[in-house]
């Protein structure tokens, strides 16, 4: 492949993503990277700060896109209403072309303890966006903050279903899933027990 084509971010991201799988996340550099790629180091870092951000590049498109989709949510929505649109805006990131990154990806974070301590902080930055967004709409902080703390489940439960290998679902459709039933056990928290 020439080393002027369009894709030179999803081939970086690809690269990366082998190499982490096959030698391992801190053998793998970034001229290693670029060499597997077919591109240069300067390309490398024109859409990547480094060779952490080809892992949680997209973290910020989530941030951006969820806080977006709640303030845009028409002004009677629910909070449940603002976080499914937040969910739904993430649907374009998750095609079936991207759903074998996904697997490599969740792979190389859940294995290697810097890289989970990071995917946690990202999770609570988004998670604290999605309360400001709703606090912007007028929810008080309690409501937010809960309702932004389930949008996060909602999410991370989604994508890790959705990034299973061998699933085939698409992610919209496991995410309203999520939400559906982390609403129905919000619920039951104020029902009776029973015993069993």
């Amino acid at each position: 492949m020439a080393r002027w084509q369009p894709n030179a971010r999803e081939r970086l991201e690809r690269a990366a993503l082998a190499l982490f799988t096959e030698n391992g996340y801190d053998a793998t550099t970034v001229a290693g990277i670029a060499d597997r790629a077919g591109l240069t180091k300067s390309t490398f870092f024109r859409h990547f700060a480094d060779k952490r951000e080809v892992l949680f590049g997209g973290q910020d498109f989530l941030l951006t896109h969820f806080s977006q989709a709640i303030r845009d949510a028409p002004p009677a929505a629910t909070p449940a209403d603002c976080l499914a649109a937040a969910l739904e805006t993430a649907a374009p990131a998750f095609t079936p072309e991207r759903h074998d990154l996904a697997c490599q990806r969740r792979a190389v974070v859940t294995g290697h303890s810097d890289l989970m301590e990071r995917e946690l902080l990202k999770r609570a930055r988004l998670r604290a966006a999605m309360a400001d967004a709703l606090r912007e709409r007028g929810i008080d902080d309690a409501t937010a903050r809960l309702a932004a703390e389930m949008g996060g489940l909602a999410f991370s439960t989604a994508f890790a279903r959705w990034a299973e290998p061998g699933n085939r679902e698409p992610y919209l459709a496991i995410a309203h899933a999520a939400l559906r039933e982390l609403r129905a056990s919000a619920a039951a928290l104020g029902a009776p027990l029973t015993r069993m």
